[in-house]
């Protein structure tokens, strides 16, 4: 690479980490509560299972739901007992609910069968569990245990790839480019309130780009008009 390429490459990695902290700065105070959508109260297992039912349907609809089930099952060990056919039925409007069901059956029997009825902590772990991939990992590691955790759902990889930080509409590609911009104490938070920004302004189809409180750090504005 000539020199010339190499400064302009290492001037648009700066202008990049520096939006990064603008964005950061700017979400953190318009969302200083940067709370997880599910309703899970402080029980590690309930956010995993309520996680899980969350694939293609909403955190309200989950909220829903979630209460008659743990109504029916209030822990893991009642869960790793449940009849398959008795947590589809209260898990049905969820969608894809015999898979949601038998997944939740099956990972509460892993747990407590092997790590003493406790969700575990470690990527390996948690990704052993039937129906959980990165994204349900990374919530768990980042809301439970504190750990750095990037959760690269739709909302995080459209604001992304929106504001350049990524241009991918692949999840773990996008992880990747926002665990190398964010800071690691912050990754988790601020997953959380690009959620919230993506549900209040920067919407897939219609952004509210007039009212963004980083429009001024927005390509896809500046380059263009509204957010594409």
């Amino acid at each position: 690479m000539k020199v010339k390429e190499k400064n302009a490459a290492v001037s648009a990695k700066a202008d990049i980490a520096d939006r990064a902290a603008k964005a950061v700065a700017a979400l953190e105070e318009r969302y200083p509560d940067a709370l997880c959508s599910l309703e899970y109260g402080e029980d590690p297992w309930r956010l995993l299972v309520m996680a899980r039912l969350s694939a293609q349907t909403t955190d309200a609809q989950v909220n829903i739901v979630s209460v008659g089930l743990f109504g029916a099952y209030p822990d893991v060990y009642a869960m790793a007992r449940a009849d398959v056919s008795d947590v589809e039925r209260l898990v049905h409007s969820c969608g894809f609910f015999r898979t949601k069901a038998k997944n939740l059956v099956d990972m509460s029997k892993i747990i407590v069968e092997k790590h003493g009825g406790k969700v575990p902590s470690s990527f390996e772990d948690l990704l052993a569990l039937p129906g959980v991939g990165r994204k349900i990992a990374n919530l768990i590691r980042g809301d439970v245990f504190g750990l750095p955790a990037v959760v690269a759902d739709t909302h995080c990889i459209r604001i992304s790839n929106r504001l350049g930080f990524s241009d991918s509409d692949d999840p773990y590609k996008t992880e990747l480019a926002l665990t190398g911009l964010i800071p690691a104490e912050k990754q988790s938070d601020f997953c959380h309130r690009i959620v919230l920004f993506g549900r209040e302004i920067c919407d897939a189809k219609k952004p509210k780009c007039g009212i963004c409180p980083i429009i001024s750090i927005c390509p896809s504005y500046n380059n263009g008009g509204k957010s594409q």
